[in-house]
């Protein structure tokens, strides 16, 4: 994200409220506290006259309550960023709040590193969004606007590769790359999960599709593909609309698809779906450097163990000289438990590199999903903490390629 400070405008009808918040972020370096509102009606004001990255908004109140407000707010200026704070982790209201348009949720009184990573979160949102409108503004192509979460992220001009990456095994990283592909596929953004852990790859067995097409009808014919062709060897996830592409089905099969042809098979698939999610292994084998190296979007998965900040410290360095752009990685942490003393904002310290996103622990959850060959996503477990935890790290990857798209134009007028 860019350098400017965070605007925020805090909206709370108890004076005490709006002071302990105010108080907590006068000592965030990239936050600046707008201003402060009293009312529904006069956050909605402020919202205008101010016009704040991010709105942190009560959700009781007692003349116009906190969804009714990020309705209207949302309406008008589209680019603005709402998280809202309620004493009830009541589900209809997370429901509510989400199709109201806000971008998070948090149940009172926040910690402080989850307030100021939502704020942080939410404020890269809004700095994308900005962006958009300017290129718009300038003859670029509009984006959809409207109150419902991530609606107002133009689809891509040609697919984007996102790649869920971790040098460390037993992260979560098929359970990410399932999950977000599911979140990120919707009737105007298309998305296919490639399975590129050629031995072991388990995606088809997350979504119970298990025996069917693999990389292995694509990868000998790669120089002569026809979309239809490509569109019938797909799986396709009925439940969710997802197109996946599975590795082979025994683990020698695997040294049958080569990097050219993976990496070919990848850039074929960026012509006809928005998204091209990639699932990967841990070792860096041709197949995963090739990929590394041609995606938009890199997602670096870690965990609060010591060897997996150990890699993933690594795996920087090595992307460092390789010469991808930091910009390019998302950083997330994976099955983060408050109750463990290494903190995002302690990694991101040590590692010089942000945690953008932090996607809770739930076991229970996640392992019974599995199990079933059920994404969590496609049921009611998208509102519990790990599911808000996707729909995040979604719109973080959203708003990232949305930056450095922005930025490769302007990088190519000049």
């Amino acid at each position: 994200m860019a350098a400017d400070k965070i605007r925020v405008l805090i909206v709370d009808d108890i004076a005490e409220t709006r002071e302990n918040v105010r108080k907590l972020l006068q000592f965030e370096s990239d936050v600046d506290v707008a201003g402060a509102a009293r009312t529904g009606k006069e956050g909605i004001q402020l919202a205008q006259e101010l016009d704040p990255d991010v709105i942190l908004m009560d959700i009781n109140m007692p003349d116009i309550d906190g969804i009714t407000a990020t309705e209207e707010i949302r309406q008008k200026s589209p680019h603005v960023q709402v998280v809202i704070l309620s004493v009830q982790g009541d589900q209809n209201y997370m429901r509510r709040a989400m199709l109201a348009g806000a971008r998070d949720f948090l149940t009172k009184p926040p910690m402080g590193d989850e307030l100021i990573s939502a704020i942080r979160r939410a404020g890269e949102m809004a700095h994308a969004e900005r962006l958009k409108g300017a290129k718009q503004l300038h003859g670029g192509s509009s984006a959809a606007g409207g109150p419902v979460s991530m609606a107002s992220f133009a689809p891509p001009s040609r697919g984007k590769i996102i790649t869920i990456y971790s040098p460390k095994g037993g992260t979560g990283v098929t359970t990410i790359a399932v999950n977000l592909a599911i979140t990120l596929n919707n009737e105007d953004t298309r998305a296919v999960l490639v399975d590129a852990n050629l031995q072991f790859g388990d995606v088809a067995v997350f979504l119970n599709e298990q025996g069917k097409n693999t990389i292995l009808e694509l990868a000998p014919r790669v120089d002569e593909l026809e979309p239809d062709v490509v569109e019938d060897i797909l799986i396709k996830h009925e439940a969710s609309g997802v197109r996946i592409l599975a590795a082979p089905q025994r683990p020698e099969l695997a040294e049958k698809v080569s990097a050219d042809q993976f990496s070919k098979v990848l850039q074929f698939l960026q012509g006809m779906y928005a998204y091209v999610v990639v699932d990967t292994s841990p070792i860096l084998t041709d197949v995963i450097l090739a990929t590394l190296d041609i995606s938009d979007v890199i997602v670096l998965v870690t965990t609060q163990e010591i060897p997996a900040i150990k890699n993933s410290r690594l795996v920087l360095d090595l992307m460092t000289t390789m010469g991808v752009n930091k910009d390019r990685i998302v950083f997330a942490m994976n099955r983060y438990d408050k109750r463990i003393a290494i903190t995002p904002d302690r990694i991101s310290e040590n590692l010089k590199h942000e945690v953008s996103v932090s996607i809770p622990l739930d076991e229970k959850v996640v392992i019974t999903s599995v199990n079933r060959g059920v994404p969590f996503m496609l049921d009611n477990n998208k509102l519990q903490p790990v599911g808000r935890g996707i729909f995040s790290l979604a719109e973080v990857v959203r708003a990232r390629l949305s930056i450095l798209e922005v930025e490769n134009d302007a990088a190519i007028k000049r």
